[in-house]
């Protein structure tokens, strides 16, 4: 069996497993890999905090060489069935791309990590540092079972100087030339709440209460209307020297890359300032009764590098003046890589070799995903891609998450390939 027919077969098996999360039973998933990887004579564990949504774990020993962690999750997002043109768990080949929940985002990661993973065993590969394969649950929610629990509870098991995960690999044509996303860095999910009150009473006699929703309104308004000042973080300075030739004023910078193309100014927008957006509110339990307490929860992303100390009284002086209570009630992400490392070379030098005279080019997540686990706690140096070339980037894009999700055979395929030579030429 080729390598193209093992990892479409493995992913197939893989989408009709239904790890949807919430719930997740990303157990069924890890199960599964474990079988493929026993059939390869590799041995593996399978550890979690609950015996439903368990985390795979496998490794390749090496010499003192750096380590590589191949990363993915099992888990993905609930599925309509009645949005799709094919069942979201059938794992159906349909000229020449498989259908599923998770084609994209990202059991194909996962499928392809497996194979490189077994291949390279079956090669008798000796690598430079212990290859870590490191399947993991819970991803999608983050309720503490997947990569963050196993980087706490078992470090040994997972800790590398590099790691290659999800998040990057699109492939862009800016101004004639061929460029390949690499995810350096995402922003922080840094989400706040905005408690208003008032006083209750009966909505027959409104005039006799103090309304906490109405109060509400002109602070969700001032957020809707809030412009937050915009700056250049490095990652974006290098996109645009790259795709522009040069690096152009900041007032300038997202004209000139609306102006290039369409995408290039949608990597760039979100990443010029941090970002708010009211998404959530709770008020009264009753349609006959005026809240005396309104919460509006608002999703808050912040660029590496920034906190929600930093951004604080930026809000505040956006919401201006009023009877209400600021609340910070968590923080992820907002971890960055080096974009100069041996891996970055490897991968420029994989990219080139493709596809001579295309570029390996920065960005970072709007969003944030498990590599900043591995760069809290261990300083690895973690990057996403997964290369896409059959399917556009912009399509693929717009199917994570979405119906009709769904992935080309030739970019499963190619995605063994990168991950192979990301092991096989790592050295220091």
């Amino acid at each position: 069996m080729t390598l193209r027919e093992e990892v479409t077969v493995l992913l197939r098996e893989l989408l009709r497993a239904n790890t949807v999360n919430p719930p997740g039973n990303e157990t069924i998933a890890a199960e599964l890999l474990r079988d493929y990887l026993d059939r390869n004579g590799i041995p593996c564990e399978l550890v979690g905090r609950s015996s439903d949504r368990l985390n795979l774990v496998a490794r390749l020993p090496g010499g003192d060489g750096p380590s590589i962690a191949l990363l993915a999750h099992t888990d993905t997002v609930r599925a309509d069935a009645e949005e799709w043109a094919h069942d979201p768990w059938c794992g159906d080949l349909v000229d020449g791309e498989i259908w599923g929940r998770g084609a994209l985002d990202m059991k194909s990661q996962v499928a392809a990590s497996a194979v490189a993973f077994a291949s390279l065993a079956r090669d008798g590969f000796r690598p430079a540092g212990d290859v870590i394969l490191a399947l993991t649950a819970d991803e999608e929610v983050n309720d503490d079972y997947g990569l963050a629990w196993l980087v706490r509870e078992h470090p040994e098991l997972v800790r590398a100087d590099y790691s290659l995960n999800e998040g990057g690999g699109e492939r862009c044509v800016f101004g004639g030339n061929v460029f390949y996303l690499c995810a350096v860095g995402e922003k922080m999910s840094a989400p706040f709440r905005v408690h208003v009150r008032g006083r209750s009473g009966h909505a027959s006699m409104p005039a006799i209460a103090d309304n906490a929703l109405v109060k509400a309104a002109p602070l969700i308004e001032a957020l809707g209307r809030y412009a937050p000042p915009q700056e250049l973080i490095p990652e974006v300075a290098r996109f645009l020297e790259l795709v522009l030739g040069e690096l152009p004023p900041l007032e300038e910078a997202l004209d000139r890359a609306r102006a290039l193309h369409p995408l290039a100014a949608e990597l760039v927008e979100p990443l010029l300032s941090f970002t708010l957006a009211p998404t959530l509110i709770e008020a009264s339990k009753q349609r006959n009764v005026i809240p005396a307490h309104c919460v509006v929860t608002v999703d808050c992303r912040l660029p590496p590098g920034m906190t929600p100390e930093d951004a604080d009284p930026l809000v505040r002086a956006a919401l201006g003046r009023g009877d209400y209570e600021l609340e910070w009630f968590e923080r992820d992400g907002g971890t960055r890589s080096a974009m100069e490392t041996p891996l970055w070379s490897v991968l420029e030098s994989w990219v080139a070799d493709v596809e001579p005279g295309a570029r390996l080019a920065p960005v970072v997540c709007a969003g944030f995903t498990d590599s900043h686990w591995m760069r809290e706690a261990f300083g690895t140096v973690a990057y996403g891609f997964f290369p896409l070339r059959a399917m556009d980037g912009e399509l693929a894009s717009r199917l994570v998450h979405s119906a009709d999700e769904r992935i080309p055979v030739d970019d499963l395929e190619l995605g063994v390939h990168a991950l192979r030579a990301a092991v096989t030429s790592i050295e220091g």
